[in-house]
Formats: C-alpha cells, structure tokens, sequence
C-alpha cells in the first residue's frame, strides 16, 4: 500500500463537500478559521464551539460573509432539526467527553437532513507534530476513543460509512515562538505547561521540524471519515 499523501486540510475540505450554497454546522469551531473558508466556497456555516474565549476571537475577526457563531457543546446543539445539509468535527471530537460522544453523535443526527453528510477529521496519534504537542497533552488515548465512538455510530441506526482517507496534513511554523504562541492561543490552560516546559519544547520542536525556506515543517498523519445520515 502506497504512503498517505501530503494534502492541504483546506483542499480536502474544498474537494470532498458541496459546499455551494449548503448549510454547514462546525461543531468546535476554535477561532472560526474553517467556519470563514467555507462560507468563502459558498456555505451558510453556523460555528458552534464551547469555550468563550474563542468565541470571542471568531466574533472578532474579519467576517467573511454571513457566518455565525453559538457557544454550546456537541452534546447539546442549539440549532434546529433537520436542518443542515453538513455537520463538520473538524480536530475537534477527541475534545468531546467520552462520556458525550453518543448524544453527540445523536445531536449531529438530529440537526441533519436526511441523507446530510457528517465531515470528521481527526488526527492520527502518531507523525512529527504529534511528537512536538505530546509534552504538552498526550491525546494518544482520547484520539482512540473518539475513532472507537465514530465506528460504533458508523455501524448504528443513525449512520452509515461512506468513505475513510488517510493523508498527511503539513504544519508550518517560522519560529519556535510562533508555535508556542499558537499553541497557549488555542487553549489557554495550556500556559503555565508550555512555560514551564518551554526548554523541552523547544528541543522537540528542533528535533522533529524539517527546516526549510526560512520555515519549519512538520506532517500530521490524518483520518477523514464520511458518514451519511439515514433517511
């Protein structure tokens, strides 16, 4: 079997969905990057994320056309049945609760169409930039338990599969700081432990990058699943 090819996370996005005049759910949204590229390609993308704070920097960057953001959990979507033609977990399921990934699984069902897509790329335990973010919080076991939940709901009532693809998602980084920076951004729980392993970090960050052109490069390994609602 030939390796994982090196894709862009936006060119995937743009070639598997039909995003032309779609609506899209984006359920742990972060700063609303994604939620503004889709609405570029065409979407009507509602962003549903539960911490304030990245709320608050999704509502504060330039809009990119009539993109919306709700503070809530995938467990208890505040969107209407039947509803949206896309649901997108994008990097976000592992951060769901184990507990939770039933009902948010049953609410991603609920705000669906009949036949609507269900987008879920999550990354794989392993590559260069899982090996720089593991000091920091080693996801080796809720990235296993969000795919063992997405099987389960693969073979339920609620879903069927349709596709599943591997690729290798390229980071880039100019600076040591930069990916620190980034890294407290996303979560700021995060930076009393990147600051205290900072001398650590840094010598992963050198360790594991591929430099070139001024820049640091590292590959995450990366798992698209496609699921389609029963109708």
């Amino acid at each position: 079997m030939p390796p994982p090819a090196h894709r862009k996370h936006k060119d995937v996005i743009a070639e598997t969905l039909d995003l032309k005049g779609a609506r899209v759910a984006d359920v742990g949204c972060g700063d609303g990057g994604l939620v503004r590229l889709m609405t570029r390609l065409g979407a009507r993308v509602t962003g549903i994320e539960p911490s304030p704070n990245q709320v608050a920097r999704a509502q504060e960057a330039d809009p990119a056309g009539d993109e919306d953001y709700k503070q809530a959990g995938a467990e208890s979507l505040p969107l209407e049945d039947s509803a949206f033609d896309v649901v997108v977990f994008f990097n976000s399921l592992h951060h769901v609760p184990g507990e939770l990934h039933e009902k948010a699984f049953e609410e991603a069902a609920r705000v669906l169409k009949p036949g609507g897509v269900l987008y879920i790329s999550e990354p794989v335990a392993e590559g260069a930039r899982f090996e720089l973010g593991r000091l920091i919080d080693d996801e080796t076991l809720v990235r296993a338990k969000a795919y063992d939940a997405l099987r389960t709901a693969a073979q339920g009532p609620l879903f069927e599969a349709e596709r599943e693809l591997t690729y290798l998602a390229p980071f880039k980084y100019d600076s040591f700081a930069q990916f620190r920076d980034h890294t407290i951004a996303v979560d700021e729980r995060r930076r009393a432990k990147v600051e205290s392993l900072e001398d650590e970090l840094r010598a992963s960050f050198e360790a594991h990058a591929e430099e070139r052109g001024g820049a640091f490069h590292f590959d995450q390994p990366t798992r698209l699943n496609i699921l389609r609602r029963r109708r």
